[in-house]
């Protein structure tokens, strides 16, 4: 009797954890918290009453990548887009529903649907800085490749580019929507990306949920240790001119984590 109970009691424990695996109350999270909602806002605020400065300081520049003599370039920020500008909480939450994990070709469907709403604060914050004359530029790891029934050689920018102007954005300058893949070492590393970028502009901001959004080499590789690390040496960025997105999804800061994962819980 005993070791029947001590079986259901294992059963119970292996179905608790892979309901937290799915992701589930990340993305109920998501959808439904103020708080979330909140901090988003909080966010694009905050990098608001930045913008006078950072764009009159021709000393000022975001990106470790910027290099020579910037301080006469246009001005831009660099945005990152799922979880940043566009909540694609709807794919996770499909993904739980149907009781399965994310694979390229559902996503791909995703994009194509063009119905990502946009992360709280994110669409006022876009346009207002591009009526002060900043360029916006967006890096995303949405990948392009040909798709079935499509004449277009990346049918995926163009449906994000669609998808950004649904939400209001009201000037999205194709030539700033940065695919992965779009180029041939354009890959899932956004740092030659930024490095590109900082050629044509003085890069002012970055915006991302993911620790690769502002730094190299930190979604591999890499421990937690040495990301906390990083974080630290770059503290004077964050809030400043470095502008972080809550995650609790996905991201690299679940790939590193070695298995068996409940390793790096604290426990009291």
């Amino acid at each position: 009797m005993k070791a029947i109970a001590t079986g259901i009691v294992m059963l119970l424990l292996v179905g608790c954890s892979t309901t937290a695996n799915n992701d589930f109350n990340s993305t109920l999270w998501i959808q439904t918290a103020s708080e979330y909602k909140a901090i988003s806002l909080q966010t694009y605020r905050s990098a608001s009453s930045n913008v006078w400065y950072a764009i009159n300081d021709k000393k000022w520049t975001a990106a470790l990548e910027q290099s020579g003599d910037y301080s006469t370039l246009p001005v831009a920020i660099i945005l990152d887009i799922d979880g940043t500008v566009l909540d694609n909480s709807s794919y996770q939450a499909k993904l739980l529903k149907d009781n399965s994990e994310y694979d390229p070709i559902s996503w791909d469907h995703w994009i194509s649907l063009r119905q990502a709403i946009a992360v709280p604060g994110a669409v006022d914050f876009i346009n207002e800085v591009q009526k002060q004359g900043v360029c916006v530029v967006y890096v995303t790891n949405r990948e392009c490749k040909k798709r079935e029934n499509s004449k277009l050689p990346c049918p995926q920018e163009n449906d994000t580019i669609e998808n950004l102007k649904k939400v209001g954005i009201k000037i999205v300058n194709p030539d700033n929507v940065l695919l992965k893949h779009e180029v041939g070492n354009w890959g899932s590393e956004k740092r030659n990306r930024r490095e590109l970028i900082s050629k044509r502009y003085r890069i002012i901001m970055l915006f991302g949920d993911d620790l690769g959004d502002f730094l190299p080499n930190v979604k591999s590789n890499i421990t937690t240790y040495k990301r906390d690390e990083l974080v630290n040496v770059h503290n004077k960025k964050w809030g400043e001119m470095w502008f972080i997105l809550p995650n609790p999804t996905y991201g690299s800061w679940n790939k590193v984590l070695q298995e068996p994962k409940s390793q790096y819980l604290r426990i009291y």
